[in-house]
């Protein structure tokens, strides 16, 4: 009866607000089959690739914890250095996923073990983790006793985004995998963390809430929706973190320098907490958010940051030379949160980059072959991808990649009231069980422009509306519909869905022809790089700058293995697009027999210009490749050429200088060197990142081959007159007392004694002397 009455008063909150709640709804997963396209290809590699997957191995985090026998030892590398049990979380969703997309039965019979096994490890209060050492981490903040910075938690890496995982994968398992005992033990999780958090003041909570935490205001939400009990709501609304929401419901963009993906699941559980509580403030910072990082903060592919955060929206030069470019956590979240704001507000350009980030960046992350998953796909020319190995790789990117290629199915129709709305041309059929109404959708897209929808079902009519998109790529005027072969009159506009209201019969065929044109866009700030697109489709080159080069294109298991970390080619040598007339789309012209593929004869400059193929980035894999390119008239190509290469010196030189090299206050490249700290904390000045402490702080620093003589220290002027020393494998190194130079920012240079690595290794230490502060450290860098 409370559970009822709770309920009710949830609805009744919503239905309070007319802007508020859901007014379309995408169909349940498992309702939703695809068929033969790309699409359901890699579909079918990540089964094979969650079937690799040992459970054993991705419980034995839990089970020592719990104290439990381990059959098998846990996975290596991020499943074994802090992180331990994320994959588990990801694990369960990805199979909850598999299992509504395909009903295969061992899939469904892991994620029922998997539920099975967990629960033996989950405790008497409801806590269940892989987290080492979490039970007295946990103990102490329950207490009070908590110091966190920006990517940890006393101490721990970020436990409640390695929790949040959890929470995810039991709900989901509960959703979309039918299991009922994972419901239970989410309750149970989830009323853990309210015995947890209840002696935490407010300012407290938002302490806390300084490290990464996932989505875990979302998945409380939901978790209010799944009980109708409201308290899991006020506890969504005590992990919304101020610090973000405050700025975002103003319409301020203060997202430079912010790591990127920790913020976007936060923004996802502000517009769930919107359409529970009708609270309009926070659906206005998720589509401010939404809209800011997409207007300005996104590039070609769909994906957006570079070394995982947000750059200055002005200034894309970070995209062009760093190799780190767009990580796919952050489109698989930005796709996540798409789909609650079309749920909201149905709109034709939530699906257009829908489409766009989903061809692009997400079908293109999986290796066709292996089924490995990228991290970084780097915008710069001539670089390359590298994938995980499924018994090594357990980046956060290979967790929300088996998810990602387990639910294609999930956004293609919706339904807005006793409309049938249809987002994405992808090959697949849909059970529209309400109605007993079968669509079937059949095309060869995007490898040609037309689809077909297909009507059936057990009753002789329905009257229904339905609402195809009118893709953004296509030009005003050019979309062609047919019904049952009969050309139609199209009103509607690019960006804008067309509606057919009519009386459907067994058998009607809808067909559409979506004419795609070769076009460029430029980097969002206007810089000279320019990606090329067919329709919605990125497209891009193979290169091989060096000749007879042998590239791994699968990562290790070391804390980097996940950057390709080749040799990069000096940008002034990258192909580049060369003409006087300023319109030269005319020059890409299709190749006969191989769909979407193009060439620029005469257009093309640079190594192999006459062997130069534009082909869909989501096609090409093992290879060095073009995404972005720079333009030049005749006349100018030599100049620029010039400045490019003045551009780039010093930097390639200080890069070839650098055996190693950490950025302080950037969770990654921290956790990649076993960051440690006592009274540590980091933050933000003029767009850079910045470490300091009171008492200490250090990093783990790689020099293998024991060449390393000097180290490179960034400090910032407005830091004049601390002091600490500096220790290097324990021994002083150097005391330091920061001066006040003529710039902001400056570097200097300590010598390091040869012969002072360890096993390859080397500890630098920053140790505050009495009264002052260790840093603030700007960059470190290892140097020949």
């Amino acid at each position: 009866m409370v559970a009822r009455a709770c309920v009710a008063a949830l609805l009744a909150i919503a239905a309070s607000w007319p802007a508020g709640g859901i007014a379309a709804e995408l169909f349940p997963l498992n309702d939703v089959r695809l068929l033969p396209s790309p699409f359901l290809e890699a579909q079918d590699t990540d089964l094979r690739y969650l079937l690799e997957l040992d459970p054993d191995r991705l419980l034995a985090p839990f089970r020592r914890e719990a104290g439990l026998p381990l059959p098998k030892p846990s996975y290596g590398n991020w499943e074994s250095s802090g992180l331990d049990g994320h994959m588990g979380g990801h694990y369960l969703s990805a199979l909850s996923l598999m299992v509504a997309s395909t009903g295969d039965e061992e899939i469904k019979r892991r994620l029922d073990y998997f539920v099975q096994e967990l629960q033996k490890c989950q405790q008497k209060d409801g806590y269940l983790g892989g987290i080492p050492g979490g039970a007295a981490a946990w103990a102490d903040i329950e207490n009070g006793r908590l110091h966190a910075d920006n990517f940890s938690v006393n101490g721990k890496w970020v436990p409640w985004y390695n929790l949040h995982k959890l929470y995810a994968g039991l709900r989901d398992a509960w959703k979309y995998g039918h299991n009922e005992q994972a419901k239970t033990m989410l309750i149970a999780l989830s009323d853990w963390a309210l015995g947890l958090s209840k002696h935490l003041s407010d300012e407290q909570m938002q302490q806390m809430l300084r490290a990464e935490h996932g989505g875990m205001n979302e998945v409380l939400a939901d978790v209010a929706e799944m009980t109708g009990d409201k308290k899991y709501l006020d506890l969504a609304i005590r992990f919304s973190h101020q610090a973000i929401l405050r700025p975002l419901e103003e319409g301020k963009d203060q997202l430079t320098g912010l790591h990127a993906n920790t913020q976007i699941p936060k923004v996802i559980g502000f517009q769930r907490i919107s359409e529970m509580t009708g609270d309009r403030k926070y659906h206005d910072a998720a589509a401010f958010f939404w809209q800011t990082v997409h207007d300005h903060r996104t590039v070609a592919i769909g994906g957006n940051s570079v070394k995982e955060h947000f750059h200055d929206d002005k200034d894309f030069s970070p995209m062009e030379t760093e190799v780190e470019g767009p990580e796919t956590c952050n489109t698989y979240n930005m796709l996540k949160l798409t789909e609650r704001l079309f749920m909201q507000t149905p709109k034709a350009s939530y699906t257009d980059y829908y489409e766009r980030a989903l061809y692009n960046h997400i079908l293109g992350s999986q290796h066709p072959d292996t089924g490995g998953f990228v991290y970084f796909t780097p915008m710069r020319a001539n670089h390359y991808r590298v994938y995980s190995e499924v018994d090594k790789g357990m980046w956060c990117c290979v967790g929300s990649g088996i998810e990602s290629q387990a639910k294609y199915g999930e956004f293609i129709y919706a339904r807005d009231g006793d409309a049938l709305m249809v987002n994405l041309f992808i090959p697949s059929r849909l059970e529209w069980k309400a109605r007993g109404v079968t669509v079937t959708q059949t095309n060869n897209f995007p490898d040609s422009d037309t689809t077909r929808l297909t009507i059936s079902g057990s009753q002789q009519f329905q009257h229904f509306a339905l609402k195809i998109r009118y893709p953004g790529w296509v030009a005003k005027g050019a979309l062609k519909l047919r019904i049952n072969g009969k050309l139609q009159t199209v009103r509607a506009a690019p960006g804008e869905y067309l509606a057919i209201e009519r009386d459907w019969k067994e058998g009607d065929t809808v067909d559409l022809r979506l004419p795609m044109r070769t076009t460029l866009e430029q980097m969002p700030d206007k810089s000279n790089y320019y990606a090329v697109l067919h329709g919605p489709i990125v497209l891009a080159a193979k290169t091989q700058p060096f000749a007879k080069e042998k590239l791994n294109y699968f990562a290790d298991d070391s804390r980097m293995g996940h950057i390709a970390q080749g040799q990069v080619c000096p940008q002034e040598a990258a192909p580049i697009f060369v003409s006087d007339a300023k319109n030269f789309m005319d020059k890409f012209k299709p190749v006969a027999g191989q769909p979407l593929t193009f060439t620029a004869k005469g257009l093309v400059q640079g190594k192999d210009a006459a062997a130069i193929r534009f082909i869909p980035f989501f096609r090409l894999h093992d290879s060095r490749y073009m995404l972005y390119w720079q333009t030049a008239t005749t006349a100018g190509l030599a100049q620029m050429q010039q400045a490019t290469a003045a551009a780039e010196a010093e930097r390639l030189a200080l890069d070839a200088q650098t055996i190693d090299q950490v950025a302080p206050g950037e969770q990654q490249p921290e956790s990649d060197h076993v960051f440690k700290g006592e009274g540590a904390d980091a933050g933000i000045n003029s767009g850079r990142h910045w470490r300091h402490a009171s008492q200490w702080f250090s990093y783990e620093l790689n020099d293998k081959d024991g060449k390393a003589r000097v180290l490179r220290l960034t400090f910032a002027s407005a830091d004049a007159g601390r002091k600490f020393d500096v220790l290097l494998n324990g021994q002083l190194l150097q005391t330091v007392e920061l001066a006040r130079e003529d710039q902001p920012f400056y570097s200097r240079d300590f010598a390091i004694p040869a012969g002072a690595a360890r096993n390859g290794k080397l500890e630098v230490k920053f140790v505050a002397q009495t009264g002052s502060m260790a840093g603030g450290l700007y960059g470190l860098r290892l140097l020949r």
